[in-house]
């Protein structure tokens, strides 16, 4: 099967989107263009922290990438003896972590989040991963952040959400693909990489994920940024 180029020296497969090989280098480029308020969203997640990470505290994000949010929260509370780990079931994604980040308080792990022993934490953060989880494993996922979590902590995370109708969801992808053109990327690009993504990326509704949470145990959710179909989402247990 032929690779196609969806921007940013990135090629692809048809249904074949991968988070390994070559495009790690260009990952962080890929994304910051490809996700409105790529950086705004991170420092969201930030300022956010304050309100849940205490001294000592275990803190993980789940689906690391390259480790720069990990990177920036652990350089947030270098002074409070907190613990930040980055997980990632993509093992160059966690070499290259490693390679950019080094911090007695961080801490990148090579693992499928499913299997891991999630240790007791007060903030636990997503961005743009849950997503990719196979969706008759994403509850599992949901369930184990929930009971890893000590009273009053929380789960933040974001990502691509569907809409509630038909109508609504075509304003959303006609918005996105103007988004698109607009940060470069060209009309074949666009479209390899929405062929790339199928069967990979599987967005809930934002309903479905409040479901999802609400299943867990969380009672306390809402919405913490919106911008078009990208969304954050705070629960707190």
């Amino acid at each position: 099967m032929s690779e196609n180029l969806v921007g940013d020296n990135i090629s692809t497969k048809n249904a074949g989107w991968k988070f390994s090989g070559e495009m790690v280098k260009d990952f962080e480029e890929h994304v910051k263009k490809s996700v409105p308020l790529y950086n705004e969203g991170h420092d969201i997640i930030l300022k956010i922290s304050d309100y849940f990470v205490k001294d000592d505290s275990i803190c993980y994000e789940i689906g690391t990438s390259t480790g720069v949010l990990s990177y920036k929260l652990a350089q947030r509370f270098t002074d409070r003896g907190s613990k930040f780990i980055g997980l990632d079931i993509e093992e160059d994604m966690i070499n290259s972590a490693k390679d950019r980040y080094q911090m007695d308080s961080l801490d990148f792990i090579y693992t499928d989040v499913l299997e891991y022993d999630f240790k007791p934490s007060d903030f636990i953060t997503s961005y743009y991963v849950v997503q990719f989880i196979r969706p008759s494993h994403r509850q599992l996922l949901i369930d184990k952040i929930y009971q890893s979590l000590n009273w009053g902590g929380a789960f933040l995370y974001f990502e691509k959400v569907r809409a509630p109708d038909a109508r609504f969801q075509d304003i959303m992808t006609g918005i996105y693909n103007e988004y698109k053109l607009e940060q470069g990327y060209s009309s074949e690009e666009i479209i390899q990489k929405s062929r790339s993504l199928k069967g990979v990326l599987e967005p809930f509704s934002t309903q479905g994920n409040i479901d999802m949470l609400k299943r867990a145990g969380f009672v306390d959710v809402m919405s913490v940024a919106k911008f078009g179909p990208f969304e954050g989402i705070l629960a707190i247990k």
